[in-house]
């Protein structure tokens, strides 16, 4: 290995193998081969999951894998990982080890994206359709455009979203 390469942490396999050095401020894991940390095994995702640093602490963010990630024994989307911390992604179980110092931290841990006050945010944003509303409504927007005249309300509807022309709109008093 080249000794330039900073170890800033290593998952140690639970059960013995090699432990497996983290190098990067970020890293892909997956069964790829073009993931930084590839693991073959049929039940990893292709892009299964990514650790990445935050002021000398270490985060997982599963990536939509099909077997999810755990932390500590319980399932997650994006979390702190402490040090000495049992991750498992899929079924195959780490520690991981390291030390947040030697990675730079100063103070408090960075807050747990999975500690978020549960009415921080409103439940349709929390689970992602306060901002599907928004796109359908956006999207709604631009097929009916109102205009007012001083004679006469119209309400002009597009008709088919792909064809921009003249013939396309449909108008109608209000």
């Amino acid at each position: 290995m080249n000794e330039s390469l900073k170890v800033m942490g290593e998952l140690v396999p639970v059960g013995g193998g090699d432990p497996i050095p983290l190098i990067r401020e970020k890293m892909l894991v997956g069964r790829r081969d073009s993931c930084d940390i590839v693991l073959k095994f049929p039940n990893i995702s292709g892009k299964h999951c990514e650790f990445y640093l935050v002021s000398g602490y270490w985060f997982i963010r599963d990536l939509d894998s099909s077997n999810g990630i755990k932390v500590a024994g319980k399932r997650v989307k994006d979390k702190r990982i402490d040090p000495g911390s049992l991750v498992a992604i899929a079924k195959h179980q780490f520690t991981l080890v390291y030390s947040p110092e030697n990675n730079g931290a100063m103070g408090m841990p960075p807050p747990d994206p999975e500690d978020e006050p549960l009415m921080a945010r409103g439940l349709l944003e929390r689970a992602g359709l306060e901002r599907r509303k928004a796109l359908e409504d956006a999207a709604q927007s631009d097929r009916v455009h109102h205009s007012r005249t001083e004679q006469q309300d119209h309400r002009y509807e597009l008709l088919d979203p792909n064809d921009n022309g003249p013939d396309n709109w449909r108008i109608t008093p209000m």
